[in-house]
């Protein structure tokens, strides 16, 4: 059976946007669509752990990929329950033990702005001792495809604006596509959904709307995840860490462009660029809006 957008957006649910009023530059009144902003506090088992700032989907994917990513929750561990209150806005991942890192946490509070995704403990560390796999490949075709199907189908990246969309890949399929107002509560989703699924991340590929920064790099590592793409640019400190772990780092991929900072080995140009045509000039517009508002 062929995976493709087991999870996708859904920019007609209620929850997650919603209709204001306002006036244009000439001073008409208009309507436009914006994205929920709502918080989230997690807890593990008693330990109160965060408070995120989410568009509200999928709060227990949420949870366990964001204890996967700040390494307070490994993949050997079992998790017995997810409790969400949505009255309460609360989450609880429960184990079957209690876990080091409830004896170590304070409170911490991330909001939707990039730079206050929070590492915690020794990540960095582990970051040394990361193995991911050499022959992983990307192939130009799958790149091509991707980049038409993630661009083109309906979500509130294109609807809305001020929101980042990460979309887990297997060749040219997109498997799992989530959207939030922070990118790496996008990227914990995935994260969570993985676990739960037991994917093997060494034959994926990570595509993120955003830019490729440091924090986007170490996430994707810890997943295990060898190859990261962007329709967006890169931060100099995210190409140093992809070099120094060896991850595949591709970014402005719009249309028949792209560029490879790092891990270009793994790369197959196995399609002629000049047989691909250009992005849709739509497409291309509300990407590049929306883009220049979620990278702000």
């Amino acid at each position: 059976m062929v995976r493709e957008f087991l999870i996708r957006p859904d920019p007609a649910d209620e929850r997650l946007s919603t209709v204001v009023s306002g006036v244009d530059q000439t001073g008409r009144g208009i309507e436009t669509r914006v994205v929920t902003e709502k918080p989230l506090t997690l807890y593990l088992n008693r330990q109160e752990i965060v408070t995120m700032m989410t568009i509200g989907d999928h709060p227990d994917l949420l949870a366990l990929g964001y204890l996967l990513n700040q390494n307070m929750l490994s993949a050997n561990d079992r998790v017995t329950a997810i409790d969400h209150d949505d009255d309460l806005d609360v989450v609880v991942v429960r184990t079957d033990s209690e876990t080091d890192f409830e004896t170590k946490m304070q409170k911490k509070v991330r909001t939707s702005g990039c730079a206050q995704g929070t590492v915690f403990g020794d990540i960095m560390d582990n970051l040394e001792h990361l193995s991911l796999d050499p022959d992983a490949r990307l192939k130009t075709s799958w790149l091509y495809g991707l980049t038409q199907k993630i661009n083109t189908v309906p979500s509130l990246y294109l609807e809305a604006g001020a929101i980042h969309g990460c979309v887990l890949c297997e060749e040219d399929r997109p498997l799992v596509y989530m959207e939030d107002v922070g990118r790496h509560n996008a990227v914990d989703k995935i994260a969570g959904w993985m676990y739960r699924n037991r994917e093997d991340p060494a034959s994926k590929i990570f595509y993120t709307t955003g830019r490729l920064t440091s924090e986007m790099v170490i996430k994707t590592a810890m997943m295990g995840i060898p190859i990261l793409v962007s329709r967006s640019g890169f931060t100099a400190w995210g190409v140093e860490l992809a070099r120094k772990i060896g991850l595949t780092l591709v970014g402005r991929a719009r249309g028949k462009r792209f560029i490879a900072l790092s891990g270009h080995e793994r790369i197959v140009f196995d399609l002629d660029p000049d047989s691909v045509p250009d992005e849709d000039r739509k497409h291309r517009r509300k990407g590049a809006n929306a883009g220049a508002e979620v990278d702000a």
